[in-house]
């Protein structure tokens, strides 16, 4: 994978590539961003150009002044990520043959008893990230058939990464390792402390995690921590014109919703904008006109939907509410991607007053939490079309 693959993220990709040129790249990063960022396709990238450097471009071997290893990068003799593209090194590690570019990761034992390694996965792990590279652990630990199991990164798995990078280089300058998920580390990460303070020359350690405070402290006390932001609209819009073949419309209605999140994109290509509609317009006729057996049935319908679907519906609502504001400020012109939209925001206008709006968004933005931590779907969605009709009919806001 190239640099130029990673959607978006032209500003942190351009910061990692003057930090290694400047001599400024810590011996061990910790790249945090939130599920479908893009972070873990950046730090794939960004270590196949590290590994593939040739070994006369740097100091391996070299000591400075004070009898320390000379630092990582070697400043003007790193080969651009455009150059990089013809060494026969690159190409071994893109194909995830570089023998000096290693990768650990939750997993889970085959058999019991096993004490697994990530090495025991290593054929699925370059299959998932060819075809999924914005997935998460989740869809990690279901493409290896975890079903139920939980997945982790064992104290053997501590062990073999200590071994590897004990291990001279075998032609590359530099040993370079990616650790996704160091949140599934636990305390077994304690073994791996004085390896990251004090690593051999010319190892460098790129730890991949979702949330910063699910990573022990003592390890993010060691790391250059480099924060991977959501990817613009604008990126996500022309990736899913580019790699998914959407029309520019869909792809416009896709990037407004998923809110910076690639891998909700892609979920999201499933549904179309008018099925959206379509269920929305069904559950604010329910709660506001046809009465509590029409509302029981919407509640039935959504709740066989699933969580992901659940959330999508909760987040194209929300965008909606935000595009009638702007219709509000604006008007219609303030739609250009989506002028099929335009005509509900209004009549949401038409309903609802700001205050009123902004107390409906509030109530969403908690349902989808509750959401994404498996509160039941049947109790949300009937609790949320009680507040709904509350902030609408009776014109107040709830202040829970």
């Amino acid at each position: 994978m190239e640099l130029k693959d990673v959607i978006g993220q032209s500003d942190l990709k351009q910061q990692l590539i003057t930090m290694v040129q400047q001599n400024r790249l810590g011996h061990a990063l910790l790249m945090v961003g939130k599920e479908g960022t893009g972070a873990l396709p950046l730090a794939i990238a960004f270590a196949q150009w590290v590994v593939s450097q040739p070994a006369q471009n740097a100091q391996s071997n070299a000591m400075d002044l004070f009898g320390e290893p000379a630092p990582l990068s070697n400043t003007n003799k790193w080969i651009s990520p455009d150059d990089i593209t013809t060494l026969p090194a690159f190409h071994r590690a893109i194909q995830f043959m570089h023998p000096d570019l290693h990768f650990s990761y939750p997993v889970i034992p085959k058999k019991s008893g096993d004490k697994p390694i990530s090495t025991d996965y290593f054929a699925e792990w370059k299959e998932f990230v060819k075809l999924y590279p914005y997935g998460n652990v989740y869809d990690w630990l279901q493409f290896i058939g975890a079903e139920n199991k939980q997945g982790n990164i064992t104290a053997e798995e501590c062990n073999d990464i200590m071994r590897k990078l004990n291990l001279k280089s075998f032609e590359s300058a530099y040993k370079v390792l990616v650790l996704w998920m160091p949140e599934y580390l636990g305390k077994e990460g304690n073994k791996l402390l004085k390896l990251i303070e004090e690593p051999p020359a010319n190892t460098l350690f790129i730890l991949v995690a979702e949330q910063e405070d699910g990573v022990l402290p003592t390890i993010v006390s060691r790391c250059q921590v480099i924060r991977v932001p959501m990817i613009d609209k604008h990126d996500i819009e022309n990736a899913l014109v580019q790699k998914a073949g959407l029309a520019q419309t869909t792809a416009a209605q896709i990037a407004a919703v998923c809110e910076g999140n690639y891998r909700e994109a892609l979920q999201m290509i499933q549904d179309t904008a008018a099925d959206w509609q379509s269920l929305l317009r069904e559950w604010l006729n329910a709660t506001l006109k046809a009465g509590p057996s029409m509302q029981l049935k919407f509640v039935e319908e959504i709740a066989k939907a699933g969580r992901e679907k659940q959330k999508q519906f909760l987040r194209y609502f929300i965008h909606l509410l935000e595009e009638s504001l702007h219709i509000r400020l604006l008007g219609t012109e303030a739609m250009h991607y989506l002028p099929a939209e335009a005509d509900f925001a209004q009549r949401l206008n038409k309903i609802a007053s700001v205050s009123q709006q902004q107390a409906i968004v509030n109530e969403l933005d908690n349902a989808i939490y509750y959401i994404e931590r498996n509160a039941n779907a049947k109790m949300l969605f009937m609790a949320l079309t009680i507040k709904l009709q509350f902030i609408i009919q009776n014109k107040v806001t709830l202040h829970v």
